[in-house]
């Protein structure tokens, strides 16, 4: 049996005590659950993801989250778009989302390769396969799932499938 080789770009992110911001399912644990949830949006009445996209002084870009059961409120799904912002953030909140405090933590992000868009499923399979079988010991790490979301970027292939997931150092190194 041949097994494919991927390059996949691999780094530990820091990020500080921050906010987010998001949009919760009731059910969804994934992507394609979490739209025929909430639907795609019109312009009269656009989906989460574009207004998330309007948030000024973000961390960083809107995203797909799988959020810790212990984040989940009764009758929320664990899969919602979410953005990050400062700890102090003071802007406005959108009618309908929700914030969560988040603490510091450490993310090991997951950079797959670029890909025809066409084939976003493939590379986010090959992505997915490659993170389960990826183990943050041999770097002094381990899975801290409680701690934060686990993200995926909106899938592009010029850059490559993102994904990250929470991790914390190895108490007995």
């Amino acid at each position: 049996m041949e097994k494919k080789t991927a390059v996949i770009f691999t780094q530990i992110m820091e990020r500080p005590a921050r906010k987010l911001i998001l949009f919760r399912s009731k059910n969804a644990t994934h992507y394609g659950e979490y739209c025929e949830e909430v639907g795609c949006g019109t312009p009269e009445n656009p989906a989460p993801w574009d207004i998330l996209c309007g948030i000024k002084d973000t961390l960083n870009e809107p995203m797909g989250v799988w959020l810790p059961k212990s984040m989940c409120p009764e009758g929320t799904g664990i899969y919602a778009h979410a953005v990050e912002v400062a700890a102090d953030y003071s802007g406005e909140i959108p009618s309908g989302f929700d914030v969560i405090d988040l603490p510091p933590c450490k993310y090991l992000v997951f950079q797959g390769e670029p890909y025809d868009d066409d084939k976003y499923d493939e590379a986010i399979g090959n992505l997915w396969e490659n993170i389960a079988n990826f183990n943050p010991k041999v770097y002094g790490y381990e899975w801290d799932d409680e701690a934060a979301p686990k993200f995926q970027l909106a899938p592009m292939g010029w850059r490559g499938y993102i994904e990250g997931r929470a991790v914390r150092v190895i108490a007995d190194r």
